[in-house]
């Protein structure tokens, strides 16, 4: 597959012609979902899910669909009759042609006094784990970690133990828009030196073969 990494948490995979899009949040670009044949999105909080690029990636494509849990789920639906899928845990299906097996549950802790919201993570051609906002071991071998390095829910050595759980052959950053570029270098350092697997990251654009 070809990656290419959008805006904070959005990705975008190519594979026989076919587009796949994860997360086109309220941080990621304008047109982040459009040209996609199928949608993922992680979880409810807006900068993985933002209605408006939403809609208009299934209006610009009337053969896209979008998979995602139910708190997403219900706010397209009925726009859309057939074209929005409900998944959670455990769920596997085929969506423009990519093969997706959905892990998780819950969004990582923020605070206790926050309620959690449902969040899943989605593995994607058996090889890539996009987890969402929390840090879900999908329990199979992963070959490329779609990794969350800073969030208001994370720390750093979370982030590196997650690695070290996962045991991918690579780790790339999302969820990176709260980073700025002056603690870059700290995170690369720390992730690449501790966390147990090859590191990289990608700007806005970079592609990657995955």
């Amino acid at each position: 597959m070809k990656l290419t990494k959008r805006l904070h948490s959005c990705v975008q995979l190519e594979k026989d012609g076919r587009v796949l899009v994860i997360d086109p949040g309220a941080f990621s670009e304008p047109d982040a979902g459009l040209g996609a044949d199928a949608l993922l999105v992680t979880h409810e909080h807006p900068d993985h899910f933002h209605e408006g690029r939403l809609r208009a990636a299934l209006d610009a494509n009337p053969a896209a669909q979008l998979w995602t849990l139910h708190s997403v789920a219900q706010q397209l639906a009925p726009a859309y009759p057939g074209r929005v899928h409900t998944v959670g845990n455990g769920d596997a299906f085929t969506a423009a042609g990519f093969e997706v097996q959905v892990h998780g549950e819950l969004h990582a802790l923020i605070h206790p006094d926050m309620p959690r919201v449902t969040n899943v993570g989605y593995l994607v051609e058996g090889s890539l784990f996009h987890p969402g906002d929390a840090l879900t071991v999908p329990g199979v071998p992963v070959e490329t970690l779609m990794l969350p390095v800073h969030a208001p829910w994370n720390k750093v050595g979370e982030v590196i133990d997650y690695v070290r759980e996962v045991k991918p052959a690579v780790a790339i950053d999302i969820h990176d828009a709260y980073l700025s570029d002056i603690a870059r270098p700290i995170y690369d350092y720390s992730l690449e030196a501790l966390g147990g697997a090859p590191h990289s990251r990608l700007a806005a654009g970079d592609t990657a073969e995955v």
